[in-house]
């Protein structure tokens, strides 16, 4: 069975214009990629888990703050890789500068035997939606459309 992700996508109204939070993937193979390579705060889950459950826990863990207030679905989407993302809208906010993000281990550098630790997340930030369609995976651009038309009414 294909994995699957449930995610947050937070955002908060500045002047008129919608921004979006989005966190950057920490660890050596993301370190020198931007554009492309942020997500929404997000993490797998079983089929014994709520995906809204696991969305609001993987938030919490990549950012060190709960979700919490009035969720709006934007259904699912399938990225290249077969993963399938379900996601949330939640209007907050947050500041990026008190991100505590959970970490993982793995070896590196490779074929060294030395096990290091690196945040799951290495910076979250706020963009304007044109940014972020730039910023975000491209199998999570749809989800900056969707969250686009929800607050467009």
């Amino acid at each position: 069975m294909p994995k699957q992700s449930a995610g947050v996508l937070l955002y908060r109204d500045r002047g008129g214009s919608v921004e979006v939070l989005l966190v950057h993937p920490g660890g050596p193979f993301w370190a020198r990629k931007d554009e492309g390579a942020w997500s929404i705060p997000k993490g797998e889950f079983n089929e014994s888990e709520d995906p809204l459950a696991a969305a609001r826990r993987e938030f919490e863990e990549e950012l060190g703050a709960p979700a919490s207030g009035e969720f709006i679905s934007l259904g699912s989407i399938k990225q290249s890789g077969g993963k399938r993302v379900y996601a949330w809208a939640l209007r907050g906010e947050f500041d990026a500068a008190l991100l505590r993000s959970n970490t993982f281990k793995m070896e590196w550098p490779p074929k060294t035997g030395r096990e290091m630790e690196f945040p799951e997340v290495d910076r979250a930030e706020w963009f304007d939606l044109t940014s972020a369609r730039k910023k975000i995976l491209k199998g999570q651009v749809e989800l900056i459309g969707r969250l686009q038309q929800i607050v467009a009414g």
